[in-house]
């Protein structure tokens, strides 16, 4: 198994697509570095529009375009198009390429053979770009609630070099707009005495456009 992301990554996505976006709209509140590879011409003049993520026009699945997208560089090749087959196609050549994840959608049941060449699956009928996310990032940082709008609800460990890292919440004074709903020890709601310890995790609420300070703030 991976070893968990303790840093910021840099990602791949392959397919610009609604779930391709909002992956990197997700990662992108993390503080991650995004490229998204897209060959619709029009798609990428609306993703260049969001400024989330660098933009490559081109089919993914083609050598001399991925390579463009220095998978060498990344931690993750995402393929997230709506193509099982172009997505494994896209995986197989980040593999060859460079010693990189690889996240792969599918579209139906998953082929059992699959666990065997990627690192790991997301079926968005049931999961989403939220899942999409939780693959990618591999540890630090889940998404545990998929909810309408802004608001995300999040399981963060905290790392230990964070600047709240043995601090108590009163000392800390998260920004407006995020809220500790449940301390480690899962038995009482977060409030002022509550002492956030490297290593643990706690779960919290967040809007999106703090999300960034905030994961900071417990990552480091």
């Amino acid at each position: 198994m991976p070893e968990p992301v303790t840093h910021d990554l840099r990602v791949i996505v392959a397919g610009g697509g609604e779930m391709g976006l909002r992956t990197a709209e997700l990662l992108d509140d993390r503080g991650h570095d995004v490229v998204i590879v897209e060959p619709n011409p029009d798609r990428v003049d609306d993703l260049a529009d969001e400024y989330v993520a660098t933009i490559i026009e081109g089919d993914a699945s083609r050598p001399e375009i991925l390579r463009q997208a220095q998978p060498e560089r990344s931690d993750v090749v995402a393929a997230l198009t709506d193509d099982e087959t172009t997505n494994f196609a896209v995986c197989m050549a980040a593999q060859r390429m460079s010693d990189v994840r690889t996240v792969m959608r599918i579209n139906e049941t998953p082929d059992d053979l699959y666990e065997e060449f990627v690192d790991g699956l997301v079926f968005p009928e049931r999961l989403g770009a939220r899942a999409a996310t939780n693959e990618i990032a591999n540890g630090g940082v889940r998404t545990i609630e998929d909810i309408a709008g802004n608001v995300e609800v999040v399981e963060l460990e905290v790392a230990d070099d964070a600047p709240v890292a043995g601090k108590r919440l009163d000392e800390v004074r998260l920004p407006r707009g995020s809220l500790i709903i449940v301390d480690y020890q899962g038995n009482r709601i977060g409030g002022p005495d509550t002492l956030l310890e490297a290593g643990h995790r706690y779960v919290l609420a967040v809007e999106s456009d703090v999300a960034d300070e905030v994961m900071n703030l417990f990552r480091g």
